[in-house]
């Protein structure tokens, strides 16, 4: 399996190829490039599996690659590297698209390179980097990339009505589909939508979008119905939060 690390710093490729080789046997070869040109050429040369993409460099961001390589050319999986605040890291998360966050880490490079490795030929990652460009420049999260077994969805993140858990994995219920068995556990979700004022959690196994409140039942301990007739436990301990929340809704 082949790598290319492009990045206009030296020392952070350097660190970057050691980490690799140290930790992920299954990448045999890896080259390196300077500038997004560069990473291009080596790109279209080489074919790889998956590009460690830095964003900030001087002339051209990560972020062009699009402009420079044909989206059906685009066979490989991205991990951008990046020193980018606690903003993009949302937006990174929203699009689906994994990252490493510098300094690097040992056990985050491993961790972000086996979840690549996994999705080679089954994530669209052009539509990802669309996706992501467009918030970074709008700040408008609007949507959220749900990776699941054959690939990945975007869905608006207004038409979610809820979120469940199910052991590591989510069932995400939208205005547009039934149910998706999603790759990621509840508290993904919960952590990246927990500060918008429509979505609330109101059972450990339960995050639902306030908007799609049918019902609220008294009997059997209290219980939700959602807009598509989903039933919702609520926990005890939330309980009497959930209805002064639901008395103010309007």
């Amino acid at each position: 399996m082949k790598a290319i690390i492009i990045d206009d710093e030296r020392k952070a490729r350097n660190l970057l190829r050691v980490l690799i080789e140290e930790n992920c046997p299954k990448i045999n070869d890896v080259f390196e490039a300077e500038d997004l040109l560069s990473g291009v050429a080596l790109i279209k040369e080489h074919q790889p599996q998956i590009v460690y993409l830095d964003i900030e460099m001087p002339e051209h961001s990560g972020l062009e690659l699009l402009n420079f390589i044909n989206k059906e050319e685009v066979n490989f999986e991205i991990i951008f590297t990046t020193a980018y605040s606690e903003f993009a890291v949302k937006a990174f998360q929203l699009s689906a698209i994994d990252y490493l966050l510098k300094p690097l880490r040992a056990e985050a490079v491993v961790e972000a390179t086996e979840k690549a490795i996994a999705q080679i030929g089954k994530s669209n990652i052009s539509l990802k980097l669309e996706e992501l460009k467009n918030s970074l420049k709008s700040s408008n999260f609007n949507k959220i990339g749900l990776p699941f077994a054959d690939g990945f969805k975007f869905v608006t993140i207004e038409d979610v009505i809820l979120f469940e858990a199910d052991g590591m994995y989510t069932k995400v219920t939208t205005t547009r589909e039934t149910e998706m068995l999603v790759c990621k556990p509840l508290r993904h979700f919960v952590s990246l939508l927990e500060n918008l004022p429509y979505f609330y959690k109101p059972h450990r196994s339960y995050f639902i979008n306030l908007k799609f409140i049918k019902e609220y039942i008294k009997k059997d301990g209290g219980y939700i119905v959602m807009e598509n007739d989903k039933t919702v436990s609520i926990s005890n301990d939330n309980k009497d939060e959930f209805l002064t929340l639901i008395q103010n809704i309007g």
